[in-house]
């Protein structure tokens, strides 16, 4: 389904598993701040508005969204953790290092989470462009960082 004009923050939340005493870790990519703090603070909006503990969320900051899979992996290996959630951005440009990047933190967001066994959600935006980005961090396409909140909640309420 093609996502002009549409919200993709628009989601389903009436049966949400109970997240009281629940600890999460989100790490967050420093490069694209004006993109990412946005992120950052729908996700924290969306933890605390389904039950969330504010000292129970831990937020950490990484230079950039290659980054994101060691400091992932640094929060899943804390016993208290229990899901982590990855924001960053990736924007476009003139050579493939926007495909380099992309697939690496990809697939290293994934290897975290099977190695820890638990939810490591993958909030990372890829754009053609920063109006792209902006739409998906509070815009007109909602917040990625809330969806990603929403997406480590549901997961942790899998095996219940």
């Amino acid at each position: 389904m093609a996502t002009v004009n549409q919200n993709l923050s628009e989601h389903d939340v009436s049966r949400l598993p109970v997240i009281t005493g629940r600890h999460f870790s989100i790490v967050t990519a420093e490069w694209n701040r004006e993109v990412t703090q946005p992120l950052l603070e729908g996700a924290i909006a969306t933890l605390l508005k389904h039950g969330a503990q504010e000292k129970n969320i831990h937020t950490k900051w990484v230079p950039g969204s290659f980054e994101l899979t060691l400091g992932a992996q640094w929060e899943a290996a804390r016993p208290k953790v229990d899901a982590v959630i990855c924001l960053g951005c990736v924007i476009q440009g003139e050579t493939p290092h926007f495909d380099y990047i992309c697939q690496s933190v990809a697939q290293g967001i994934k290897d975290v989470a099977l190695k820890y066994d638990k939810p490591v959600i993958f909030g990372v935006l890829t754009t053609l462009d920063q109006s792209q980005a902006l739409a998906r961090a509070g815009g007109k396409h909602g917040n990625k960082g809330d969806e990603a909140a929403v997406t480590a909640i549901k997961m942790l309420g899998f095996n219940e």
